[in-house]
C-alpha cells in the first residue's frame, strides 16, 4: 500500500473514494456503486462526510488532489467506520487485509516520542568531564544505567514488525475462513496485543518483548470461542 496522503475532518482521518479504492485493489466506481445500493447503511457524520459547494471549494483549495477531483460537484471523505462497510461489501481477502492495514497505520492517529539512540545517551553522560577517581565511578555507574534504560526503549525494526505482522494474520486466517468475521479477529487480536505489551501499535512493542508477543499470537484464542 502507497504512503496516503493525511487527510483529517472534524478532527479524525478520512480517506477520499480514490484513496479507498486503491488501498482495497478496486475502482473508485464499484466503490460508489456498493454506496448508493447501501445507501441506507451509512450514517453522515459517522462513515462519511459530503463536502459540496463552499465547503469542497476550501477543502479543495487548501490541499493538493489528483485533476479528476478538482471539478467534483461533491467529494466524499470515509472514515474508519465507512472503510469497514466498503470492506464488507467487496468482501475479498485484499480488501480484508487493507482494512486491518488501515485500522493500525493510518486511521489510528499515534503520539511519536523521541527516543535518543544509546550513542546520543552515552555522549550526553560522558560530557560530564571528570576530575576525580570517585567521579570516573560514578560516571560509570550512570552510563551502566543508561545503557540499561535505552535497550528497555528499543522497539521493533522493520524486519520484526514483519514478523509480528505476519503471525497475527496467520493466526486469524487459520482460526477463521469467513470474511464477515476475520475483520472482527483483527480487531480483537490487535487490540489484545495493545493492552497486554502497553503499546498503542504493535509497531511500539519492546524489542527485549518480541518473542513474548510471537508466543502469545500463536497461543492465542478468541473470547469468541475461549
Amino acid at each position: 500500500m502507497n504512503q496516503l496522503q493525511i487527510i483529517e475532518r472534524e478532527g479524525i482521518r478520512v480517506l477520499t473514494t480514490q484513496q479507498l479504492a486503491e488501498a482495497y485493489g478496486s475502482d473508485s466506481k464499484i466503490i460508489n456503486r456498493n454506496f448508493q445500493r447501501n445507501s441506507d447503511r451509512y450514517v453522515q457524520g459517522k462513515h462519511f462526510y459530503a463536502l459540496s459547494g463552499e465547503g469542497l471549494r476550501e477543502f479543495k483549495g487548501s490541499r493538493q488532489f489528483d485533476d479528476s477531483l478538482k471539478f467534483a460537484s461533491i467529494l466524499y471523505l470515509w472514515t474508519e467506520n465507512g472503510a469497514w462497510l466498503h470492506a464488507k461489501s467487496l468482501n475479498t481477502d485484499e480488501a480484508w487485509k487493507a482494512y486491518a492495514t488501515l485500522v493500525d497505520d493510518y486511521y489510528t492517529i499515534k503520539q511519536q516520542v523521541k527516543v535518543l539512540s544509546e550513542r546520543e545517551q552515552l555522549v550526553a553522560a560522558m560530557k560530564l568531564s571528570i576530575e576525580t577517581s570517585e567521579e570516573i565511578v560514578v560516571i560509570r555507574e550512570e552510563v551502566k544505567e543508561v545503557r540499561g534504560m535505552v535497550e528497555n526503549q528499543i522497539t521493533l525494526d522493520y524486519g520484526e514488525q514483519r514478523r509480528i505482522q505476519k503471525g497475527i494474520s496467520k493466526k486469524v486466517y487459520e482460526l477463521e475462513s469467513d470474511p464477515n468475521v476475520i475483520q472482527q479477529l483483527f480487531r480483537e487480536l490487535h487490540r489484545e496485543i495493545h493492552d497486554r505489551f502497553a503499546v498503542t501499535s504493535y509497531k511500539d512493542i519492546k524489542r527485549k518483548d518480541m518473542l513474548s508477543a510471537v508466543r502469545y499470537i500463536e497461543a492465542w484464542v478468541p473470547r469468541r470461542v475461549s
